[in-house]
This record gives structure tokens, C-alpha cells and sequence, in this order.
């Protein structure tokens, strides 16, 4: 069973690390030190709801219907598009994130559900990908598989939050998110390109 575990770990981890518009903002967070514990419970209790979602068969329902994984998938394509765009804008005039405004412990739930829930490249991820890759695992292994999921995202969100809190002086400059800002429009851009192409 561990080793199902760590499979689950691995892959929730490989499909959670990639840099991209949720990633970027728990990180800006982090450096900005504002609402960070709020925005890591959010990340990680989403994806749970997400990969949990997968494993019980929404996924494999979703599958039985092409339409719903056709419209995920130029939604997907479209919001990626939208967020590679808006990086590069913000690449063209970067700022440290502490020395912006101040934002409300509200402002910053409703981002991070946004940018979670809004986001139909999610879907297909951990639910669709995950969840299918749960229910290889048969009925016993299949809840062990995304208990390891869930756990790689618990780690990933936590150490992205804090570790970026813990290193804010290092991070808070507007070069870094210049290159992070470039980093996360490429990788959207690519994502969206990708999806369009099937």
C-alpha cells in the first residue's frame, strides 16, 4: 500500500508543481507575508475536494461525455491564454509584491477560489487525470493512491507559502517577478497550446 501511496505523491506532485497562475499567486503571497495560512488551507483543501472528486467517478463520467471534456478543454485553453497574457503584461512592468497595497483577508479568498475553481485545466488534472489514474489502482488502492495526492499537494501549497514567506528579502524584487512573471505566461502559453491541439 505505501507504494501506492507514494506513487500518488509523486504524480499529485508532478501535476500540482508546475508553475502557473495558482502557484504564482500562493508565492506572491507568501512574500508579500499577507493571508498566507489562509490561501495554503484553500489551495490544498480544493485540490483534496478536486482529487477525492476524481477518485470517487466523477472523472470517469465526465470522460462518457465528450462535450463536457471538449468545453473543459477550450475553456481551459481560453483561461490559459488569458493568464499568459496577463503575466507578460505584468512582466512588461513588475513590481516587488510588498511594496503593493495592502489587500483584505476577503479580496484574497475570493483570488484564491477564483483562480482554483475558475480554472478548467484543473478539472481536467485532478479530476479527470488523477481520478482515472486512482481507479487503475483498483477499489483497494484507489483511496490510498489519492490520499498520496492529496498529501503531495498538502506539501507542495505549505512549502510554497512558507517558503516564500521565510524567503520574502530574497524574492521581493521586481526582477524576480519579471522571471517569474515571463515563467508563468511561457508555461501558460505552452499549456494552451497544448489543449487546443488535443
Amino acid at each position: 500500500m505505501w507504494s501506492i501511496w507514494g506513487t500518488g505523491l509523486v504524480t499529485g506532485l508532478a501535476l500540482i508543481v508546475a508553475i502557473g497562475a495558482q502557484n504564482a499567486f500562493v508565492l506572491r503571497q507568501g512574500v508579500r507575508r499577507e493571508h498566507v495560512g489562509v490561501v495554503v488551507a484553500l489551495c490544498a483543501a480544493s485540490d483534496a475536494v478536486l482529487i477525492l472528486g476524481g477518485t470517487a467517478g466523477i472523472g470517469a463520467l465526465v470522460v462518457r461525455f465528450p462535450t463536457a471534456l471538449e468545453v473543459l478543454r477550450w475553456g481551459g485553453a481560453a483561461y490559459l491564454a488569458w493568464w499568459a497574457a496577463r503575466s507578460f503584461a505584468s512582466a512588461l512592468r513588475p513590481a516587488a509584491p510588498a511594496a503593493q497595497a495592502p489587500r483584505s483577508r476577503g479580496t484574497v479568498v475570493a483570488t484564491t477560489l477564483a483562480l482554483t475553481w475558475l480554472n478548467p485545466h484543473v478539472y481536467l488534472d485532478t479530476v479527470v487525470l488523477l481520478g482515472g489514474l486512482a481507479n487503475q489502482e483498483g477499489a483497494g488502492g484507489r483511496w490510498v493512491f489519492a490520499a498520496g495526492a492529496v498529501t503531495g499537494s498538502l506539501v507542495w501549497f505549505s512549502a510554497l507559502g512558507w517558503g516564500a514567506r521565510a524567503l520574502s528579502g530574497v524574492l521581493d524584487s521586481p526582477r524576480t517577478w519579471r522571471a517569474v512573471d515571463l515563467g508563468v505566461g511561457v508555461v501558460m502559453l505552452v499549456l494552451a497550446v497544448g489543449l487546443v491541439r488535443g
